[in-house]
């Protein structure tokens, strides 16, 4: 297995006449380290089936081909589409079947796009779209059994984060709906190219079931949104207009077992989860 170092990067890149932009979030890795680790904490068999989303020119590719089944690569940027699978013949032939590119927006995809069901996401993802695109495979992609994903570190630790925390908020909380998600270390600048203005971090989500509630995914996660739209307020302030009333709204934290007092980044899922259920039981029915 050849990996991609920053010679071959910078390379592939005049070859491509490839100019990263910040609109794509294109911070590729030139450090054959880093996507060595990222494979070695991301836990992989054999058997698995890796989505990895954002591949670029291939650095994380090439070092996971040889430890999976199979990798479905979701590319936006049609150039590096496109070029994927000729790196990989090149730098990896005994390995090229088991590649699967994918060209398309990763906001937009669902299991029918990806020929395979894929159980482990593991990627180096978009500065700019990694929290909408993590929650967004957790919910369309429920083959996923775990992932680890490198991102800013500041999502990291919102990602991450726990009740109680100022960091914690929307997505914790709905991230949690769907996995048990850790900080799984730090990520320096310089493995990149170019080199970012922060630092990265590893995030490990591993699946579990989503709270056991007769409210469905859509109304806990939109009293999750109003919560901390307001995040200031009391929780029977802020859930006030998703209520219906302040007075509804107290009502369904009661019902809950919530302290209306209480504030949106002292509740976990579950608590949610409850207020989303005793706020459905109450809502009058249309005819």
């Amino acid at each position: 297995m050849s990996l991609l170092g920053p010679v071959e990067v910078r390379a592939l890149a005049e070859k491509l006449d490839l100019r990263p932009t910040k609109k794509l979030g294109q911070n590729f890795v030139i450090d054959g380290g880093t996507v060595r680790r990222i494979v070695r904490v991301a836990g992989v068999a054999p058997h698995d089936v890796a989505i990895e989303i954002g591949p670029g020119l291939g650095s994380l590719t090439l070092a996971l081909l040889p430890e999976v089944a199979r990798v479905v690569a979701v590319e936006i940027d049609p150039v590096l589409a496109a070029q994927l699978p000729l790196t990989v013949a090149e730098r990896a032939p005994e390995a090229a079947d088991r590649l699967t590119v994918v060209r398309a927006d990763a906001l937009r995809i669902g299991p029918q796009d990806l020929g395979a069901a894929p159980t482990v996401l593991v990627a180096n993802l978009p500065y700019n779209v990694s929290v909408p695109v993590v929650l967004h495979l957790l919910e369309t992609l429920p083959s996923l059994r775990r992932g680890l994903v490198m991102v800013q570190a500041e999502v990291a630790d919102r990602l991450a984060a726990t009740p109680g925390s100022k960091i914690y908020g929307i997505p914790s909380v709905k991230a949690a709906w769907y996995a048990d998600v850790r900080r799984a270390g730090p990520v320096g600048r310089n493995v990149f190219w170019p080199a970012p203005n922060v630092d990265s971090g590893l995030v490990s989500l591993v699946r579990r079931d989503p709270p056991v509630t007769t409210a469905s995914r859509e109304e806990v996660f939109a009293a999750v949104d109003a919560a901390f739209a307001q995040r200031r307020k009391t929780l029977r302030a802020a859930l006030a207009s998703w209520a219906g009333t302040a007075a509804a709204a107290e009502e369904a934290l009661v019902a809950a077992g919530v302290d209306p007092s209480a504030r949106g980044e002292q509740l976990g899922v579950e608590d949610f989860a409850r207020i989303a259920e005793h706020r459905r039981a109450a809502a009058p029915s249309t005819p």
